[in-house]
């Protein structure tokens, strides 16, 4: 039993989220502020059953939501500086020559229509159409962990045009519409041209078919990628006439297909089939292939639009597209144990506070957990993971701080709150009575 808690290290997390934030102090207008948003974060990881600035600032030892609530709306602090000093903290803890950009989107189920950006769209999260407001993200991805290191919130053109709703959710007036390719290739190009160090980008469907969007400018200056595309994609084919990606991977004799492995899964080596076509667009450079992956036991397809400068292998290629499922784990992550999706704000300003930090509550987690792969684990037990190490700050730090009168003082907060609410509605029942054929229908 001593021997498994050796690699259980509280005061090391603590330091190491406390050193995230003296990094990021400046950022901060007032030193409490700053010690606030500290607070948050650890709000943030405290195994809440739900996650708002009422739990949180419960969970922290606060009196009231109001120092929270202020923190993501009025308080002075530069959510768009946290993220760069952020991302210069995860690339130095988490680099890697074998590093890469994931971009992809989610989408937050919403029931209102006055939160930033909702509105009846297409989200992967509910697999439908639904109410939902949308985001992109991009996580940067080494063998030693994953995590968020950007994100940009998708301002449909129903509100991009409308000046009403843009006033009322405080969208800036530099602010217009933009497809999520091309908030994708912002954050890209953002990370790039601060130094990221990256051999590879890579993303799903929604980002390889736009080729003037993402693909094109990603050439242009030399970044190679493979993202995927759909199995209707145009590729060329004989006597240069563009054919369907899956009539081409149908024509393919069995000996193109090779077995190879797409990653380490959590049952171990993750085996397909791949194959590749090389390509030659018109007025471009560098080697362009269309990349195939074909499920050995379904017969499934599915397709990639690769580029590199210079010339790769197929298992480079195999090993890459394999890297995309990086960013799914962190979205899981990000919900299940960071709050990701549970914000509870309306404006512009909130929604990437409150995202802001949830990245850096993330990141801590995925550095904790690359610090403790560095200590072999005592035999019998795994490493330590992102959802024990939340499980253990929110156990051996952050509970044993509660006292029973703050937990009685929220008590009264909440039941004091409950009956101005009520006052206040049977007041302006009061003040405007339901018409005589409502009262009949009730």
């Amino acid at each position: 039993m001593v021997a498994a808690a050796a690699s259980v290290d509280p005061a090391g997390w603590q330091s190491l989220l406390g050193e995230m934030f003296v990094r990021m102090g400046h950022r901060f207008a007032r030193v409490e502020s700053r010690r606030r948003a500290g607070r948050f974060v650890q709000g943030l990881l405290a195994g809440l059953v739900r996650v708002n600035c009422w739990t949180i600032a419960e969970a922290v030892g606060d009196k009231t939501p109001h120092g929270m609530q202020n923190l993501l709306s009025r308080a002075s602090w530069d959510a768009d500086g946290v993220r760069d000093d952020l991302r210069e903290v995860v690339v130095e803890q988490l680099g890697d020559q074998d590093a890469m950009l994931v971009i992809d989107e989610t989408g937050d189920l919403k029931k209102g229509t006055e939160s930033v950006g909702v509105q009846r769209q297409y989200t992967g999260t509910a697999g439908r159409i639904e109410n939902s407001q949308m985001s992109v993200f991009l996580t940067y991805s080494t063998p030693a962990g994953h995590t968020f290191i950007d994100r940009e919130l998708y301002l449909p053109e129903s509100w991009a045009e409308d000046p009403r709703r843009r006033d009322r959710a405080g969208v800036p007036a530099a602010t217009r519409f933009t497809t999520k390719s091309r908030l994708a290739l912002a954050m890209i190009t953002r990370a790039l041209d601060a130094g990221v160090r990256v051999g590879w980008v890579t993303g799903d469907e929604a980002y390889g078919k736009d080729a003037a969007g993402l693909r094109d400018p990603l050439e242009q200056r030399g970044q190679a990628y493979v993202l995927a595309v759909a199995c209707d994609h145009r590729i060329p084919g004989p006597g240069r006439q563009s054919v369907r990606a899956d009539e081409r991977a149908a024509a393919l004799p069995k000996r193109a297909w090779q077995k190879l492995s797409a990653g380490a899964g959590a049952k171990g080596r993750r085996y397909y089939l791949w194959a590749r076509i090389r390509l030659h667009p018109a007025g471009t450079t560098g080697y362009h292939w269309i990349l195939m992956r074909r499920n050995r036991r379904t017969g499934e397809t599915a397709f990639y639009r690769c580029y590199s400068p210079r010339r790769v292998s197929l298992a480079k290629l195999a090993r890459v597209a394999g890297r995309r499922w990086t960013i799914e784990e962190t979205f899981q992550t990000g919900k299940e144990l960071t709050g990701l999706d549970e914000h509870q704000v309306r404006t512009w300003t909130s929604w990437y506070r409150w995202t802001t930090l949830v990245m850096l509550a993330h990141a801590f987690l995925a550095i904790a957990a690359a610090h403790a792969r560095h200590t072999p684990p005592h035999e019998g037990l795994i490493p330590l993971t992102r959802n024990e190490i939340r499980h253990l700050y929110a156990q051996l730090i952050l509970k044993p701080a509660r006292r029973v009168a703050d937990i009685l003082a929220w008590s009264t907060w909440r039941r004091r709150h409950q009956h101005h609410a009520r006052q206040s509605h049977y007041q302006r029942r009061h003040e405007n009575p339901a018409p005589d054929h409502e009262l009949q229908l009730e």
